[in-house]
């Protein structure tokens, strides 16, 4: 049976955004009209994302790292320092960038997308201590039981609207077994609403990773196209 891993799904969806919003605030077109508030905006969503996922990891899986394995958590404690002042100085270069004259425009932007490579830089050294130094800490100092009970409090904790965001999120990042794992969980606790629900939790797949994943679901092929968005 499979290691109950608290990081590893979410932490895939994270870099891949990160990635991609990166790419795509290098090469905007900030001259277009609304161009600087659309990737400013884009920018900050991304540090409150973030923060509120240091908030909920704090909540739910650091408590027990803290009382199971202490160093781990000091570890990560240190991270936040460097991660916060990266955050700053992205939300402070974003909340600029509209107001910033059109001559200045092009330097602006690419100093808010260096101020967003920091923060990747600094966001990925976290998640990989997270995944290789606090998760191997859990998994020896706390029980399969303690784990699955962090699971499933944090699944409490989500409204049904926050829990689709969630998915559409993670799922794009994820290997197509792994996908197919997840969607059928969340088929399986909604009968009689399966299909609106699979409809709505993967507007984010492209159409060949929709379709692999009705494949691997089982699901009439009519079926699946009556469900896509």
């Amino acid at each position: 049976m499979p290691k109950i891993d608290l990081y590893r799904n979410v932490h895939m969806g994270q870099r891949a955004r990160l990635f991609a919003l990166a790419t795509e605030l290098g090469a905007a077109d900030i001259t277009r009209s609304g161009a600087a508030t659309e990737q400013a905006q884009r920018c900050l969503a991304m540090t409150q994302e973030l923060r509120e996922h240091a908030d909920h990891e704090d909540t739910f899986i650091h408590q027990l790292l803290r009382e199971r394995a202490p160093e781990a958590a000091d570890a990560l404690g240190a991270e936040h320092i460097r991660l916060d002042a990266a955050f700053t100085t992205l939300d402070e270069r974003a909340r600029s960038l509209p107001d910033t004259p059109a001559e200045d425009l092009p330097e602006a932007q690419h100093a808010l997308y260096l101020a967003l490579n920091e923060v990747i830089s600094a966001y990925l050294a976290h998640l990989h201590l997270e995944e290789t130094v606090a998760m191997p800490a859990l998994w020896q100092h706390a029980a399969d039981t303690e784990l699955g009970a962090v699971l499933t409090a944090f699944r409490a904790s989500r409204t049904p609207e926050e829990a689709l965001i969630d998915l559409r999120r993670m799922l794009p990042a994820l290997p197509p077994a792994v996908r197919a794992v997840i969607a059928r969980a969340v088929v399986e606790a909604a009968p009689g609403q399966e299909a609106g629900l699979l409809a709505e939790a993967t507007t984010t797949l492209g159409p060949s990773q929709r379709q692999r994943l009705y494949d691997d679901l089982g699901v009439p092929e009519t079926w699946a196209l009556q469900t896509r968005p």
